[in-house]
C-alpha cells in the first residue's frame, strides 16, 4: 500500500499528495490513523474527508492507504447495537476508551470472537447463486438471520455445508470453485444493494395513528417527509413510528442531533417495548448515534451506514423501516464540507448537489423481489429540520421533491396540545391512488368515500373559522354551525391521539374506520334534524355526541360503539 503525506489541513478536510486510491476510498491520515475517505482527486493531491476531529495534525504526517471504499460489516450480532456513524459500536468504544472517544481507535462493527449455531438449509451438491440463502442464524426472538451467498458472488455447487456453533469469520460453506462463505459480509456503504426489480407500492405501512393511516398514509417500501420546527414532536413521532409500524426491523440514525436529545433516545430507546412480544423493542432495532458536536463527515456517513444495514435486512426479505432524525444536519455537514473544499454555493450555502444526494438517499428505499426469491421492503421516514419552521428553505424543498408524502408538523397545533401534530391541510400524500384498491378489498369499501368527506369538512371548516374570528359563530347559517361542530369532532375525537395512552397510542384500520364512520353518521343525524325543524342547540346538546369521544379509549370499542349509536339514533328520534 502506498504511503502518502499531508499537505494542508483545513477542518474535516485534508489534501494529501502521494497516494494512488480511487475515490471514496478509505485513508489512515497522521500518526494516529484517523479513519478517512477520499472525496476529490486533482492531479497528485487527494482530499480527504476525516472523520474524526483532526485537532494537532500537521504538514508532513503520513497519509496511509486501505485498498477499500468504507464499508459496513454485514452478520449475526448487529441488532440491539448502538453504532456511531461509521458503524463502530459505542458500548465496545466506551470498553476501549472511557466516556472520552479516543482518536484513531477502530473497532469492528460486530463480534468476530462470539459463536452463532449455523443452520443449513441447503445440502451438499446443490447449485447456490448470489443472494441464495444457505442457512439460518436465531438472532433474536422472532429475527432469523438468514446466512446468504454475497450479492456479488458467482455462485456455483455446494461442495462442502457444515452445521453447528461458528464465528462469523469461520467458514460456513465451500464451493465446488474452492470458494468460502462465511457468515460476515461487507458492502461498501455509498452503494446500493442489487434486487431482481422494484415492485409498485401496493401495500400500506400500517401504522396505527389515524391522521397517518386515515389521511395520509404511508406504502412499503415507501418515502416520507416529517418537516417541522423545534418542539414540534418530530422525535416522538419517530419513536412511536418504530414502536407500532408494521415492519420486522427498525433502524433509527440520529443524524448530527442535539447531544441531551440523543443521550435520552440512547436511555429511552431500549426501554421501548415492543408490542409484539412484550420484550425489548431493541431486540429488532440498530441505532446510529451521531449527535452535532462529533464530527461532520462522520454525520455525513451516518445516512449511508443505516442505508446499507436496512437495504441488507431487505435482502432477508423483511420489511424494514429506516428513520433519519434528521436530514437537515446531513445537508448542513455536506454545506461544511463543501465550503472547506471551496466548491461553488447554492442558495443560502448549500451545494449545487444537495438535490442529487437526497435522491440518491431517498432512491434506494423501496420494496422489491430480492436475490433470494422473496419480497422485502425499505421505507424511508426523514425528519427534516427547517430553520425557523420555513417550509420554504432549500433542504425541505428538495426532500419534498423526492418524498410521496409530507407530514407536516405545525407549531400552532403543538401549542394547543394537539398530538400527533401533522397539519391536515399542508400534508399529502401520493400514494393515495395505488393503496385506495387494498382498503377497499382488505377494510371496507366505504373508506375512502368517508375519508374524502371528512377532508372535505375539514377544509370547509378551516374556510368558516376565518368568518368565525370575525363574526363568532352564531352568525353562521345553521347548516354552516352543523359543519364546524362536526368538524370539530374530527379534529378533537378522531384526528388526536395520544402517545402516551395504553389503548389510544394504537389504532387498528377496522377502528379508524368505524370511529369516523360514526362522526359521519352523526352529522347525517344532524342535517336531517335541520331539515325537519330542530335547532342547532337541540342537535349539539345530544349527549350520545359527547360519548363517541370516550369510545376511542375502549380495548373492546366494538359493544361501547354500538351502545352509543343505538343511544343516538333515539335521542334524534325523540328531539320535538
Amino acid at each position: 500500500m502506498e504511503v502518502g503525506k499531508v499537505k494542508r489541513v483545513a477542518g474535516p478536510v485534508v489534501q494529501a499528495t502521494g497516494l494512488k486510491a480511487s475515490m471514496y476510498d478509505l485513508v489512515l491520515v497522521g500518526e494516529e490513523g484517523l479513519m478517512s475517505e477520499v472525496i476529490g482527486i486533482s492531479g497528485n493531491k487527494h482530499v480527504i474527508q476525516v472523520y474524526e476531529d483532526t485537532g494537532g495534525v500537521r504538514p508532513g504526517e503520513p497519509v496511509k492507504e486501505t485498498g477499500a471504499p468504507l464499508v459496513a460489516q454485514l452478520g449475526p450480532g448487529i441488532l440491539t447495537s448502538i453504532y456511531d456513524g461509521i458503524q463502530r459500536p459505542l458500548t465496545k468504544l466506551a470498553e476501549e476508551s472511557g466516556d472520552f472517544i479516543s482518536r484513531g481507535l477502530f473497532v469492528d462493527g460486530i463480534d468476530h470472537k462470539k459463536k452463532w449455531e449455523f443452520k443449513p438449509i441447503v445440502k451438499k451438491g446443490d447449485v447456490v447463486k448470489a443472494g441464495q440463502t444457505i442457512g439460518e442464524v436465531q438472532e433474536q426472538l422472532l429475527i432469523k438471520h438468514k446466512i446468504m451467498v454475497p450479492p456479488r458472488h458467482k455462485g456455483g455447487a455446494i461442495k462442502e455445508i457444515y452445521a453447528g456453533n461458528f464465528t462469523i469469520d469461520e467458514t460456513v460453506a465451500v464451493l465446488e470453485d474452492g470458494s468460502k462463505i462465511t457468515m460476515l459480509q461487507k458492502w461498501p456503504v455509498r452503494q446500493a444493494r442489487p434486487t431482481i426489480k422494484k415492485l409498485a407500492p401496493t401495500i400500506p405501512l400500517r401504522t396505527g395513528q389515524r391522521v397517518i393511516d386515515g389521511f395520509f398514509p404511508l406504502a412499503k417500501g415507501g418515502t416520507a417527509a416529517i418537516p417541522g420546527g423545534f418542539g414540534t414532536g418530530k422525535t416522538v413521532m419517530q419513536q412511536t413510528l418504530s414502536k407500532w409500524a408494521d415492519v420486522d426491523i427498525v433502524v433509527y440514525v440520529g443524524c448530527g442531533e442535539r447531544g441531551n436529545e440523543m443521550a435520552d433516545l440512547l436511555h429511552e430507546f431500549p426501554e421501548l417495548v415492543d408490542p409484539r412480544t412484550n420484550r425489548p423493542l431493541m431486540e429488532r432495532s440498530i441505532v446510529f448515534a451521531n449527535t452535532s458536536n462529533m464530527p461532520v463527515a462522520a454525520r455525513e456517513a451516518s445516512i449511508y451506514s443505516g442505508m446499507t444495514v436496512s437495504e441488507y435486512y431487505r435482502d432477508m426479505g423483511y420489511d424494514v423501516m429506516m428513520t433519519a432524525d434528521s436530514t437537515s444536519r446531513w445537508a448542513e455537514a455536506m454545506r461544511e464540507l463543501a465550503s472547506r473544499l471551496e466548491e461553488m454555493p447554492g442558495e443560502e450555502g448549500y451545494p449545487a448537489y444537495l438535490g442529487a444526494r437526497l435522491a440518491d438517499f431517498y432512491e434506494r428505499a423501496g420494496r422489491a423481489d430480492v436475490l433470494d426469491g422473496g419480497q422485502g421492503s425499505v421505507s424511508v421516514v426523514g425528519a427534516v429540520s427547517p430553520p425557523g419552521g420555513d417550509f420554504t428553505e432549500p433542504v425541505t424543498q428538495n426532500t419534498l421533491r423526492m418524498v410521496k408524502v409530507f407530514w407536516a408538523l405545525d407549531s400552532k397545533l403543538t401549542q394547543r396540545r394537539h398530538f400527533p401534530s401533522i397539519n391536515w391541510l399542508d400534508s399529502y400524500s401520493l400514494y393515495d391512488k395505488d393503496l385506495e384498491p387494498w382498503f377497499v378489498d382488505n377494510i371496507n369499501p366505504e373508506w375512502n368515500k368517508n375519508k374524502s368527506r371528512a377532508m372535505a369538512l375539514l377544509q370547509e371548516n378551516a374556510e368558516l373559522e376565518e368568518i368565525v374570528m370575525l363574526v363568532g359563530s352564531d352568525a353562521l347559517p345553521e347548516d354552516q354551525q352543523i359543519t364546524l361542530e362536526v368538524a370539530r369532532m374530527i379534529i378533537n375525537f378522531w384526528l388526536a391521539q395520544s402517545a402516551m395512552h395504553p389503548v389510544d397510542t394504537f389504532c387498528p384500520y377496522k377502528k379508524q374506520f368505524d370511529l369516523l364512520a360514526a362522526i359521519l353518521k352523526f352529522r347525517d343525524y344532524a342535517v336531517d334534524a335541520l331539515t325537519k325543524g330542530m335547532s342547532v342547540d337541540q342537535i349539539k346538546s345530544v349527549p350520545a355526541k359527547d360519548a363517541l369521544a370516550k369510545v376511542r379509549l375502549e380495548s373492546e370499542y366494538e359493544p361501547v360503539l354500538q351502545k352509543v349509536m343505538a343511544e343516538m339514533d333515539s335521542e334524534f328520534k325523540a328531539l320535538k
